[in-house]
Protein backbone atom coordinates (compact mmCIF):
# COMPACT_ATOMS: atom_id res chain seq x y z
CA UNK A 1 0.00 0.00 0.00
CA UNK A 2 1.11 3.48 -0.90
CA UNK A 3 0.29 6.92 0.87
CA UNK A 4 0.68 10.16 -0.40
CA UNK A 5 1.22 13.36 1.61
CA UNK A 6 -1.58 15.93 1.17
CA UNK A 7 0.36 18.51 -0.50
CA UNK A 8 1.67 16.30 -3.12
CA UNK A 9 1.68 17.00 -6.65
CA UNK A 10 -0.02 14.97 -9.04
CA UNK A 11 -0.03 15.16 -12.41
CA UNK A 12 -1.88 12.46 -14.46
CA UNK A 13 -0.74 12.10 -18.55
CA UNK A 14 -4.56 11.90 -20.07
CA UNK A 15 -3.29 10.60 -23.37
CA UNK A 16 -2.15 6.72 -23.42
CA UNK A 17 1.78 6.13 -23.26
CA UNK A 18 4.31 3.76 -24.52
CA UNK A 19 5.40 2.03 -21.09
CA UNK A 20 7.99 0.21 -22.03
CA UNK A 21 9.58 3.46 -21.33
CA UNK A 22 11.88 3.37 -18.21
CA UNK A 23 13.18 6.62 -15.97
CA UNK A 24 15.10 8.23 -18.80
CA UNK A 25 11.97 7.73 -21.25
CA UNK A 26 9.58 9.06 -18.51
CA UNK A 27 11.42 11.52 -17.69
CA UNK A 28 11.07 13.37 -21.10
CA UNK A 29 8.12 12.51 -20.94
CA UNK A 30 7.28 14.57 -18.44
CA UNK A 31 9.30 17.61 -19.31
CA UNK A 32 8.23 17.24 -23.43
CA UNK A 33 4.79 15.99 -23.46
CA UNK A 34 3.53 17.05 -19.92
CA UNK A 35 5.54 20.46 -19.72
CA UNK A 36 6.76 19.83 -16.21
CA UNK A 37 9.98 19.63 -14.42
CA UNK A 38 10.23 16.53 -13.00
CA UNK A 39 12.60 17.70 -10.33
CA UNK A 40 9.82 20.11 -8.92
CA UNK A 41 8.88 17.43 -6.52
CA UNK A 42 5.43 16.05 -8.56
CA UNK A 43 4.30 12.70 -9.21
CA UNK A 44 3.75 11.84 -12.89
CA UNK A 45 0.83 9.57 -13.95
CA UNK A 46 1.32 7.64 -16.80
CA UNK A 47 -1.24 4.47 -18.07
CA UNK A 48 -0.92 2.67 -21.67
CA UNK A 49 -3.49 2.24 -24.49
CA UNK A 50 -5.50 -0.79 -23.08
CA UNK A 51 -5.77 1.16 -19.60
CA UNK A 52 -4.61 -2.05 -17.56
CA UNK A 53 -0.90 -1.21 -16.25
CA UNK A 54 0.01 2.39 -14.73
CA UNK A 55 2.94 3.54 -14.05
CA UNK A 56 4.46 6.58 -11.34
CA UNK A 57 7.46 8.13 -11.84
CA UNK A 58 8.64 10.88 -8.88
CA UNK A 59 11.88 12.50 -8.21
CA UNK A 60 12.63 12.05 -4.41
CA UNK A 61 15.42 14.79 -4.11
CA UNK A 62 18.28 11.98 -4.34
CA UNK A 63 17.10 10.21 -7.16
CA UNK A 64 14.29 9.13 -9.46
CA UNK A 65 11.33 6.32 -8.16
CA UNK A 66 9.65 4.48 -11.02
CA UNK A 67 6.62 2.37 -9.61
CA UNK A 68 4.49 0.08 -11.95
CA UNK A 69 1.46 -1.86 -11.50
CA UNK A 70 0.00 -4.23 -13.93
CA UNK A 71 -3.62 -5.18 -13.69
CA UNK A 72 -4.60 -9.49 -13.91
CA UNK A 73 -7.75 -8.75 -15.31
CA UNK A 74 -9.74 -5.56 -15.68
CA UNK A 75 -8.53 -1.81 -16.22
CA UNK A 76 -8.23 1.64 -14.40
CA UNK A 77 -10.79 4.12 -15.29
CA UNK A 78 -9.04 6.76 -17.41
CA UNK A 79 -10.35 9.92 -17.86
CA UNK A 80 -10.46 11.23 -21.33
CA UNK A 81 -7.56 13.06 -23.11
CA UNK A 82 -9.82 15.50 -25.06
CA UNK A 83 -8.36 15.08 -28.08
CA UNK A 84 -4.98 16.91 -27.03
CA UNK A 85 -1.74 14.71 -27.13
CA UNK A 86 0.35 16.79 -24.09
CA UNK A 87 -3.06 16.94 -21.73
CA UNK A 88 -2.99 16.57 -18.20
CA UNK A 89 -4.94 16.28 -15.07
CA UNK A 90 -4.02 17.61 -11.84
CA UNK A 91 -5.28 15.21 -8.71
CA UNK A 92 -5.54 15.28 -5.07
CA UNK A 93 -3.33 12.56 -3.72
CA UNK A 94 -6.40 11.08 -2.60
CA UNK A 95 -7.85 11.46 -6.05
CA UNK A 96 -4.21 9.17 -7.56
CA UNK A 97 -4.78 6.62 -4.49
CA UNK A 98 -8.53 6.30 -5.46
CA UNK A 99 -7.28 5.47 -8.95
CA UNK A 100 -5.51 2.84 -7.92
CA UNK A 101 -7.49 1.33 -5.91
CA UNK A 102 -10.18 0.94 -8.99
CA UNK A 103 -12.44 3.55 -7.94
CA UNK A 104 -14.23 5.28 -10.71
CA UNK A 105 -13.18 8.83 -9.98
CA UNK A 106 -16.31 9.87 -12.72
CA UNK A 107 -19.03 7.93 -10.89
CA UNK A 108 -17.33 7.78 -7.40
CA UNK A 109 -18.28 4.07 -7.11
CA UNK A 110 -15.79 1.55 -7.01
CA UNK A 111 -16.06 -1.09 -10.14
CA UNK A 112 -15.55 -4.63 -9.19
CA UNK A 113 -11.48 -5.47 -10.32
CA UNK A 114 -12.67 -7.79 -13.02
CA UNK A 115 -15.03 -5.15 -15.05
CA UNK A 116 -13.37 -3.87 -17.88
CA UNK A 117 -14.24 0.23 -18.83
CA UNK A 118 -16.95 0.90 -20.95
Amino acid sequence: MLSFHAHLKVFLATAPCDLRMNFNGLWAAAQERLGEDPKGGALFVFGNRRHNRIKLLYFDGTGVCVLSKRLEEGTFHWPQSAGQPGAKLRLAPQALQLLLDGVDLKDGARRAWYESAA
